[in-house]
């Protein structure tokens, strides 16, 4: 191998950098190209920001191999990685303006996460609208207990017996629930207008799409593709919860493409992970806030919550 001009031992150092370099490098086409499918690539792919950083890892040694080869092959999945991904750390450079609405949005684990300390987020933080997913009967009764009608004394819910089917919406104004915007695949997810001082309303679609393991892969896409797209007239809309999706997921930018702005990515947070949130760091993040083209963010904030395997997501949003 001429390229390398270090003999038979270089030479079979080579030959793996290479093999490495043209497995990353279908890794990367296959994000580009949006072409994850079944239960191995599906979750693989959410793991987008740690593969750019491998890449980097794999060009060092590629560059210390002396492999020309594998060096060009790794440096444009390396540009490419770092344009998918580096965007998100970067806030967007127009603030949001308009009337302010404080989201928190957080999944309760089955019912375990800690209902006072959920209620000390809410109070802590001002919130004008929670959505809260996996509200089972026994949670929504600890979370009364703990003061969060009086903070927030307009619900909408609909909570289980046990597991995590359950979802609600609570505001601290006036809320109408709405019925046949579209129709849920996966757990529940209630609609509701939130009635702002002034009569204006917001529309938020609390979200919740089963999880993208082996067995439900195909129910998991169903259940995201069935959200509403972003609307061209109405009231704004917001959609707040449990997507069990990222920004890397092919069926997650198409609903983006629809019309919506994630609010952490826009505030430059779109890394901050919010799952496994139990033992280990949360490693990804599946838990979103978006907004049509009449709402933005002002900032996001990742929050823990004791006795829940999801960090809450709470999101300062501006609509006109």
């Amino acid at each position: 191998m001429q390229e390398t001009g270090g003999g038979p031992g270089r030479a079979r150092a080579v030959r793996p950098v290479l093999v490495v370099a043209v497995v990353f490098a279908a890794g990367t086409a296959i994000r580009l190209g949006g072409l994850e499918t079944g239960f191995l690539l599906v979750p693989l792919v959410s793991f987008t920001p740690y593969f750019a950083v491998a890449a980097l890892v794999a060009l060092a040694f590629a560059v210390r191999a002396r492999s020309r080869a594998a060096v060009a092959i790794l440096l444009a999945v390396c540009l490419c990685l770092t344009w998918l991904v580096a965007p998100r750390a970067v806030a967007d450079a127009a603030p949001a303006e308009g009337r302010p609405l404080r989201l928190l949005t957080a999944n309760l684990n089955g019912g375990r996460g800690d209902a006072p300390a959920v209620v000390d987020l809410v109070r802590e933080l001002d919130v004008d609208v929670f959505s809260v997913q996996e509200l089972t009967w026994a949670a929504r009764e600890r979370l009364r207990a703990a003061g969060l009608r009086e903070l927030l004394p307009y619900e909408v819910s609909h909570p289980m017996p046990r597991g995590p089917e359950g979802s609600g919406i609570y505001a601290r104004h006036p809320l109408r629930e709405r019925s046949g915007l579209f129709r849920p695949v996966g757990h529940r997810m209630p609609v509701a207008q939130v009635v702002l001082p002034g009569g204006a309303a917001v529309e938020v679609v609390v979200v919740h799409p089963v999880a993208p393991v082996p067995w439900t892969v195909d129910e998991w896409e169903a259940g995201i593709t069935s959200l509403p797209p972003a609307p061209s007239d109405g009231p704004p809309r917001v959609l707040a919860g449990d997507f069990n999706a990222t920004l890397d997921h092919a069926v997650f930018r198409r609903l983006l493409d629809t019309g919506y702005t994630d609010a952490a990515a826009a505030t430059g947070r779109g890394l901050a992970m919010t799952w496994p949130a139990r033992r280990l760091p949360p490693l990804v993040a599946i838990s979103h806030v978006l907004t049509d083209d009449r709402a933005g963010a002002a900032a996001t904030r990742v929050y823990d919550v004791p006795g829940s395997d999801h960090h809450a997501l709470f999101a300062d949003l501006r609509v006109r």
